[in-house]
């Protein structure tokens, strides 16, 4: 966290608002857009929890990287398919009571607005019911560049019934997307 610290610290103008949002324990999903490798860095390196951050399955095939991105507390995901397998990690971690990490839309983009969304993020905030933190980072990872950390209030999506479908996953994740991108405009 230091050596991060440092080198945002002289490398990039990072300006973190919102920081309070994140509980200081307890469960939370933190839900991003995705406009850089160093993203997971920008989130985390201000706040004083661990992030377990759902990562593309290829960064695990490296032993070296592999081991790094675990003691991070990453857990890989296949993209692409319906990762059952990474959904029940990342319930697990939340009714252990961690924060755990998710770019909805699965890669990155560099444009403002919301893309296609996976529905698993929508499942694991309905299945789980803990708080939604919406995190926006509004700026380019460029050297010297201004870059904005935004994390948003806490949120519980749910359904009256209780009951959920496909559409309603899908609906969840594009209602989380939809608050990271508002932040940006404020």
């Amino acid at each position: 966290r230091a050596i991060v610290f440092l080198l945002f610290s002289i490398f990039f103008r990072v300006k973190v608002i919102g920081r309070e949002n994140v509980p200081s324990e307890g469960p939370a999903l933190i839900c991003a857009n995705h406009v850089s490798e160093l993203d997971m860095f920008l989130i985390g390196y201000r706040i004083k929890r661990l992030v377990h951050w759902m990562a593309k399955e290829e960064l695990f095939r490296n032993p070296v990287l592999r081991f790094i991105i675990r003691k991070l507390g990453a857990f890989p995901v296949r993209r692409g398919t319906g990762d059952i397998g990474a959904i029940k990690t990342a319930v697990k971690l939340l009714n252990e009571g961690h924060l755990v990490g998710i770019f909805p839309e699965g890669h990155r983009r560099r444009k403002k607005g919301v893309m296609k969304v996976h529905a698993g993020t929508g499942m694991i905030a309905l299945k789980t019911g803990v708080p939604v933190i919406p995190v926006s980072i509004d700026g380019t990872c460029r050297i010297f560049s201004r870059i904005r950390v935004i994390f948003g209030e806490p949120f519980i999506p749910g359904t009256d019934d209780g009951s959920f479908t496909s559409d309603d996953y899908r609906r969840v994740s594009e209602q989380i997307m939809q608050k990271v991108y508002s932040q940006m405009e404020d």
